[in-house]
């Protein structure tokens, strides 16, 4: 847990509040729905998804929606994210679980120490497991408890505080971004998107190598520069911050973690095989991670008090996200009772109609990364976002799969820049690092990574990214 004084300068630091702006948005949105012309397309089905018929829109009867019905649209919109509200409680009290018997912690640990006379590995070894980590898990929030482990490692060798940071921020959103298999960020856009869950993994993979590579060496120079001349680097005041927080205790690498982690791989090949084989959504991936749970209970010996114990605790600190996506839905119930959705659809089309195709998918990741200021939730954003994009992508020639990777990409890429990234501000509240001198630096990474992430989405729509 960060000190009282880390946790005021990360409040201070973070300054807006996520719900706040969303609340913003939903006034806006009420508001649409008294001055926007009501209209709607006609549904139809093709090869089992609704898709919109683009010559069905009509204009109807304005139904604006009341101050009431504004609050009552909060209500209905965590009743309607329900099925995503709790898979990503469920998904959040496994990893609960997880953490609970110390596996993770101590295989990291166990990484460093023997990194830790081999300094050139250090880096790239590092960086790829968070970056494994946020592609198949959606490790966010979690990795602020090992800033401290890193940074302190980090200075040891002749880095600096930033390199620490960097090999476990940067790392994760590589992951984050291209969200091989994140079933908070790709699992959720695709379901809302009608898409088969993890589909188009292989163009993700690729991303995933390039993302790496380009980040792996723009901190591998920094920190050899800062190796070479001392004075380059940055050493704030986090590491005398850590001897309040560093655990008391160093626990081995055992036995027993090694089984839990052996469990934990096992499980993504049943999660791999189950989406490919059986089609499995949400419900099938959510059971699949409750038995985790229970089998690495019983490996670690834990009590079913400490199940439940460590089970709510992981699915506690989801909590936030998933309101977030009970309020980002909020905002669609009340454009969707208004009846402006389809007219925002018909005038937006019919500007992009004016442009490539290619040129469309490029301005819906613009456009995403814009929105990923105000909705830095990455499962928050897509169910925002998506029952918006999804449609929108037909009518103007852009595969789903595409509007998706917009998503995903321009999500993981402001994780680590935004200042309304809640646990990424507050990493660097605990590394000591101030916002302005962080972003100086990893200014060059960002416009990289946004360039290939820009490409990237311009080469998917142009070879018909899909399956649709």
């Amino acid at each position: 847990m960060l000190p009282n004084s880390k946790e005021q300068a990360a409040r201070r630091k973070r300054g807006i509040n996520v719900f706040v702006l969303l609340f913003g948005v939903l006034l806006i949105a009420t508001f649409l729905t008294h001055v926007v012309p009501a209209g709607e397309y006609a549904r139809v089905e093709v090869n089992g998804r609704n898709v919109v018929d683009p010559q069905s829109y009509k204009a109807i009867e304005q139904t604006p929606v009341s101050v009431f019905s504004l609050f009552s649209a909060i209500h209905t919109g965590m009743v309607d994210a329900g099925e995503i509200i709790f898979f990503v409680l469920i998904i959040g009290g496994a990893f609960g679980v997880l953490t609970a018997t110390g596996a993770v912690d101590a295989f990291i640990r166990s990484l460093s120490k023997k990194l830790g006379n081999k300094e050139k590995w250090l880096i790239p070894i590092m960086m790829l497991f968070f970056a494994f980590a946020g592609a198949f898990t959606g490790m966010a929030e979690e990795t602020l408890a090992y800033i401290p482990i890193l940074v302190p490692l980090a200075v040891s060798l002749g880095f600096d505080v930033i390199t620490g940071t960097a090999i476990v921020l940067v790392g994760a959103s590589i992951g984050f971004t291209t969200a091989i298999m994140n079933p908070f960020t790709v699992g959720i856009a695709q379901g809302i998107a009608q898409l088969p869950i993890f589909s188009g993994i292989g163009y993700r993979i690729i991303l995933f190598v390039i993302m790496y590579a380009v980040s792996v060496g723009f901190i591998y120079r920094y920190a050899m520069k800062v190796k070479k001349d001392r004075s380059l680097g940055f050493y704030g005041e986090g590491v005398a911050a850590f001897e309040q927080i560093a655990p008391t205790t160093d626990q081995p690498l055992s036995q027993t973690h090694k089984w839990v982690l052996i469990c934990f791989l096992l499980n993504f090949v049943a999660l791999i095989y189950g989406v490919l084989q059986f089609q499995w959504y949400i419900t099938e991936i959510s059971a699949l991670f409750v038995i985790l749970a229970i089998v690495i209970t019983l490996i670690s010996r834990m009590s079913a008090d400490q199940l439940i114990e460590s089970f709510m605790k992981g699915a506690a600190g989801m909590l936030t996200g998933a309101l977030i996506i009970g309020l980002s839905r909020a905002t669609l119930v009340v454009l969707g009772d208004g009846h402006v959705i389809d007219t925002l659809l018909f005038h937006a089309s019919g500007m992009l109609h004016e442009i490539p195709p290619v040129l469309s998918a490029a301005g819906m990741y613009i456009l995403q990364a814009l929105i990923h200021f105000v909705v830095p939730s990455g499962s928050g954003q897509a169910a925002l976002t998506m029952p918006i994009m999804a449609p929108l992508a037909d009518l103007v020639g852009v595969t789903r799969q595409t509007a998706v990777l917009s998503f995903s990409l321009a999500d993981g890429i402001g994780n680590i820049i935004f200042p309304t990234s809640g646990y990424f501000m507050a990493g660097l509240a605990l590394a000591g690092i101030p916002w302005i001198r962080w972003a100086k630096w990893i200014l060059p990474l960002i416009l990289t990574q946004f360039g290939i992430g820009l490409v990237a989405v311009i080469i998917a729509n142009w070879m018909h990214y899909g399956p649709f």
